[in-house]
This record gives structure tokens, sequence and C-alpha cells, in this order.
């Protein structure tokens, strides 16, 4: 099947003042076709924002091209004027899932949402959160006592995750890093490295003590008493990095990094 060559595009920005006025000149430049008509969706901003717009047009069935105007650019392609429509036809294809949490809080009530970077169950008081933890069904840990947890994906790898001290891991691995937050007992746990088709139920121990909430990304359920997680391979998102520049190449120059 011959791949179709990308003419239209639309841009969307974070309300930083530099990515705005990038995209008024891109504009200019070539045109925006609008989200219905566009083949390709250009998103100016940082990291944060790039996930913002994964989030609101997922349904869109776009790709999403990321150049960075914001502070923090890893998922983000090196911001440049010239030759987009080249560098667009030319990019690298990666395909996302999200997972798809399911929180039920203390009065019952289930929270649903997606997560393309990770799932983090925090502890909300002074108080450690106390969290029992089962993947497909089977225990595996009985009690975590940690500022919290979290599930990632490889695509969140180097966000939070990483900065819990998570492996980073390569787009293509079909794995899920399972991440403990200042874990105090078990001390010497580190967390685990599961299979993308992995089910997890993560139950909150003495919630009425110990109250946690539940965050998918930028949503978040209070006071939670499990938490279901799972990938939903129903759900695909399409983003575009420069030829060489790949998200996989990009992990993989994190691990070396010194």
């Amino acid at each position: 099947m011959k791949k179709s060559f990308v003419t239209r595009l639309t841009f969307v920005a974070s309300n930083r003042p530099e990515a705005q006025e990038s995209r008024e000149r891109l504009i200019a430049r070539y045109g925006d076709a609008g989200l219905e008509e566009a083949q390709v969706i250009v998103a100016l901003g940082g990291d944060g924002f790039m996930l913002e717009t994964v989030h609101d047009l997922m349904h869109s069935s776009k790709p999403i091209y990321g150049m960075n105007r914001g502070s923090v650019g890893f998922l983000m392609n090196e911001f440049s004027e010239d030759d987009l429509l080249g560098r667009i036809n030319a990019a690298e294809h990666a395909e996302i899932h999200p997972l798809r949490m399911q929180a039920v809080d203390v009065d019952g009530k289930t929270h649903e949402a997606l997560a393309f970077n990770e799932v983090s169950l925090l502890r909300t008081t002074r108080q450690a959160a106390k969290l029992r933890i089962s993947v497909d069904g089977k225990v595996r840990l009985s009690e975590l006592i940690c500022d919290g947890a979290l599930i990632s994906t490889p695509m969140g790898s180097t966000a939070y995750n990483l900065s819990a001290h998570g492996p980073i891991i390569p787009l293509d691995a079909k794995i899920l890093a399972l991440t403990p937050i200042s874990a105090f007992r078990p001390r010497r746990w580190r967390g685990a490295l599961l299979s993308h088709t992995a089910r997890l139920r993560l139950e909150v121990l003495e919630a009425a003590k110990r109250p946690v909430s539940a965050v998918a990304d930028n949503f978040e359920a209070p006071n939670v008493i499990e938490v279901y997680i799972a990938e939903d391979r129903d759900v695909s998102l399409v983003m575009l990095f420069d030829a060489g520049r790949s998200l996989e190449e990009r992990v993989l120059a994190e691990q070396f990094s010194v």
C-alpha cells in the first residue's frame, strides 16, 4: 500500500508566548487545514502539553508531531520552521497504548480514566500508604508501606517513573514498570517489570487511617480503596519522531547519559 504524502497540517500550542508566536508563524508559512481536514496535528510546547494534546485529541485518529517550545521536551522533536513537511513525511511512527485505570473509592464509586504515562497511588496525609499488590489475580506483595507506587508505560518511563528510580523501558519492549515511591517496608524492594498484558489490582489497606489518591496522568480519584490497572489495546495513538531521533532511540540514549 502506497504511503500518502502529508500536505495538510493543523497546529496547536501551549499558552507559553514562544509557543503561541511559533504557531502563528507556522500557520502563515504552511497554512492550517483545521482538525477535520488535517492529516497530522503539530503540537508546540513541552512534554506536559504533549500529554494534554494526546488526551484531548486521541479520538481524532490523527498522528501527532510535537516540536519543543517548552522547558522539557523528551517527547518532542527539535523546533525548526524549515522543511516541516519534509520532516513529517520522513518521520518514524510510534504506536502508543494507554493504561486504563478503574479506581473504587471509600463510598463505592468507580472512577475510570486513561493514562499514557502512568497510574500513581499516592498517600495524602502524613501517614504512609499501606498497599497490597496482585498481578493477574495472584497476590505478589501482601504489604507495601510507602509514599506510594506507580505503574508506568514505556512512554512514561522517563517521567515520574524515572524520578522514582524506576527503569527506563524501550518503547517496543511490551513491558510495564511497577515502581515503589519511597518504600519503607520491604525496604529493599525496588519494583518489578511486568508483561504489558498483566492485570494489576492494588488494594489500599487501612484506608481510613492511611488515605490514598489514585492519579491517571492528570486525572485524580481521591480516597480510593482499590485500583485496577491494565493496558487498553483498543485505544491507540500514533506519535511522529524525526528520522534517526525516534522515541526508541531517545530511550536508549537516556540510559547511557551521564
